[in-house]
């Protein structure tokens, strides 16, 4: 019997199929899968996905934002085409060998790009921001639904009131080996309660927990393990980027006090938004939000600097560079 893709494959969340693909090899020599979605010549976004995730999860953002800009996905090792690295590799210094290499491998020379990282995805941001890469890289950053510290302690998907009880149950979850299983109700029931928000459409689930039941467990502890025992504070101190932060306010595996923390230790906030009722799984729950914020930083540190190519136009001519605008945040 042939195994179900590990993603949808029709409606608004089915992967778009990209303009070209690569192997990117890190620096350990781990392979990775990379995909490059929209125009050549059009400001460039690079996305990093979170964990248990794949390519397929930036889907609705891609159908956004493709259009007007250059779209770059890569699967995480272990995580959807990347195959899985040996047991030394999880690291968060393996995330940002890993996001460097992308860059390096699909920007041309002296192109930018702003850069976008859900959960574990913006975890590899701040892993990152040391790197001389992803300062001659990035001109701007975006941190979806994600935490730099404490995970276990302020998850909220076992709601217990022992600190302690909470913080010993979230690290048996996330080094859990044990196999998801089929999708079925009771599993998308489960992934609703613990990842997305009241609202989440019935599509949107699907979509979720398609992607998140192909994760071999063996990835998925291996990488919950790193989550367990994250301490990434500094690395968003030193984040010398333009840096947006979006969270949801009914998140449970990184609720909304991570995205606060961030805003007040990033050194170039450019706002929080708060996306009232959304769960952790917003690019899926709210795409125009997500996709939006990234065109901002596009607008505001590609196209306005002069830092990036201007998008082609439906016409075949160039947008002319745009002045930064004030931004209007959503809050709860």
């Amino acid at each position: 019997m042939s195994r179900r893709p590990g993603h949808v494959t029709t409606g608004p969340y089915a992967p778009p199929v990209p303009r070209t693909t690569l192997t990117v090899t890190s620096a350990d020599g781990a392979r990775l899968y990379a995909e490059v979605h929209g125009p050549e010549g059009a400001p460039a976004v690079v996305l990093a996905h979170g964990w248990t995730c794949s390519t397929a999860f930036w889907a609705p953002v891609v159908r956004e934002l493709a259009a007007g800009h250059k779209v770059v996905l890569y699967d995480q090792r272990g995580h959807g085409r990347s195959p899985a690295a040996g047991p030394a590799g999880h690291s968060t210094h393996a995330l940002a060998d890993d996001l460097v290499a992308v860059l390096e491998a699909t920007l041309r020379p002296g192109e930018r790009a702003v850069v976008g990282g859900h959960s574990m995805g913006g975890m590899t941001l701040m892993a990152a921001a040391d790197r001389p890469q992803l300062r001659e890289r990035a001109a701007a950053a975006l941190l979806c639904s994600t935490g730099s510290a404490e995970l276990p302690a302020e998850s909220r998907v076992f709601p217990l009131r022992s600190p302690q009880g909470r913080r010993r149950a979230h690290r048996l979850m996330l080094h859990s080996r044990m196999p998801l299983g089929p999708v079925s109700p009771l599993a998308r029931s489960a992934l609703r309660y613990a990842t997305m928000g009241p609202g989440a459409t019935a599509e949107q689930i699907e979509a979720c927990a398609r992607i998140v039941h192909a994760c071999p467990p063996g990835v998925r502890a291996r990488w919950g393990k790193v989550l367990a025992g994250l301490e990434l504070t500094g690395g968003a101190a030193r984040l010398e980027l333009p840096t947006a932060v979006i969270a949801g306010t009914a998140d449970r595996l990184t609720p909304v006090v991570h995205a606060r923390r961030l805003a007040s230790v990033l050194p170039d906030c450019r706002g929080l938004t708060e996306l009232p009722g959304l769960g952790h799984m917003t690019p899926i729950e709210d795409a125009v939000a997500v996709a939006g914020r990234l065109r901002e930083l596009v607008e505001d540190h590609l196209r306005a600097t002069g830092s990036g190519t201007e998008a082609p136009a439906a016409d075949g001519t160039t947008e002319a560079p745009r002045a930064p605008r004030q931004k209007k945040e959503k809050t709860a």
